[in-house]
């Protein structure tokens, strides 16, 4: 399988954002009047795009509030999340050194995640990544969010490259289940934000750091 292109996720895979959105979400939970959760909660709730977030959040402090409600807080969460997105969020250990190799040897890169498009690429612009994607697909680009593999196809597309050439690099259920709806490899690392081990949902792949992905990219290119 030719492999063309590196597709990511981006939160809990090439970018440790959990503080970041701790604090957002935190900032939401007390104009609601609820005690703070934690980095363990956060991490497991983190996947399915900032609205999920608050939701879950706000189901472990006293349960749902009002849609009127949720909607002020969705808007505080993203108002207060846009203006400090990259405070204390680092990407992985590994990444750039894998970036600038599949640049080296001319593999596209792109990125799909569910948080929203812009924040996508205001985050990927102030943490230093931006240059190296030429596509980015968030959670409001298209009708429907992963594990739909339209967004996946998406990125693939503005890509130029067929999906099938492409590997997936994902730390969550819903990133292993778009790969397999969209019937391509992928690698999930160990260090992302999960309920569960990665391992527990069957991905082709598990690395414990960015400098053990190169390798298995060979490794589809040579198949």
């Amino acid at each position: 399988m030719p492999v063309e292109a590196l597709i990511f996720d981006l939160d809990g895979t090439l970018v440790d954002t959990a503080p970041d959105l701790m604090a957002a979400t935190n900032h939401a939970l007390a104009l609601a009047g609820r005690a703070a959760i934690s980095a363990v909660q956060l991490r497991s709730f983190v996947g399915h795009g900032a609205g999920m977030l608050i939701r879950r959040g706000l189901d472990a402090t006293g349960g749902a509030v009002s849609e009127d409600e949720f909607k002020q807080l969705h808007h505080a969460f993203l108002e207060y999340y846009g203006a400090n997105i990259a405070r204390e969020s680092l990407v992985f250990p590994g990444v750039l050194a894998l970036l600038e190799r599949a640049r080296s040897q001319g593999l596209k890169l792109g990125v799909c995640t569910n948080k929203v498009e812009g924040l996508s690429n205001k985050l990927l612009l102030e943490i230093g990544l931006a240059p190296y994607f030429d596509a980015v697909v968030g959670g409001d680009t298209l009708p429907v969010l992963k594990p739909d593999p339209a967004p996946y196809f998406e990125v693939a597309r503005r890509l130029g490259v067929a999906g099938a050439r492409t590997i997936f690099f994902g730390d969550s259920e819903t990133d292993i289940r778009t790969a397999q709806a969209a019937k391509v490899p992928v690698i999930a690392v160990s260090f992302g934000y999960t309920p569960a081990h990665v391992s527990t949902y069957a991905p082709d792949h598990v690395i414990d750091h960015y400098d053990d992905a190169w390798a298995l990219v060979e490794t589809y290119a040579r198949a």
